[in-house]
């Protein structure tokens, strides 16, 4: 019972911190700069609340995902589309949680500190596809369907500002 007890606190406390990062997002919102820098902002804000590994964005270019903006250790620049986990979120078109990346086949291992991840594609105002939301923490078993559900709700606000 208090195993139960502690995790519904553990995920109201996530989903109330969510709740506050997405309101302090759309104050730092600058519709007046490049897009790179609002992401670059985002990027902060997750990292530094959440205390994630790395949190950052890449955006799609022709058959690529290109490193934008970004927060944490260098990274991989260029992913194809199918490959590791955020090319294979844009070839299928949803979002992915990878509780250990070891496990996951085809995995790009721009970090080795790196052990869960969780990718997000944001859609344009057409609905495709724009940037892929990469975030990877250096414990297993980081992210949830929590995590999923309030990323997604950041697509909400970056579509304002591609």
């Amino acid at each position: 019972m208090s195993l139960f007890l502690s995790n519904s606190i553990e995920m109201t406390n996530k989903s109330n911190l969510y709740k506050n990062i997405l309101s302090d997002i759309e104050n730092v919102l600058d519709f007046s700069v490049p897009t790179f820098t609002n992401l670059g902002n985002i990027s902060a804000l997750l990292k530094s609340r959440f205390n994630w590994f790395w949190v950052g964005f890449y955006k799609v270019e022709g058959n690529h995902l290109i490193l934008n903006a970004f927060q944490g250790p260098v990274a991989c620049v260029k992913i194809s589309k199918g490959k590791g986990v955020c090319g294979k979120s844009w070839e299928e078109n949803k979002s992915i949680i990878v509780k250990d990346v070891d496990l996951f086949e085809g995995h790009i291992a721009c970090n080795e500190a790196s052990k869960s991840e969780i990718v997000i594609p944001i859609r344009n105002k057409n609905g495709e596809i724009a940037y892929i939301l990469d975030v990877d923490h250096d414990s297993k078993n980081a992210f949830d369907e929590v995590d999923e559900k309030n990323l997604s709700l950041i697509n909400n606000l970056i579509v304002k500002i591609i």
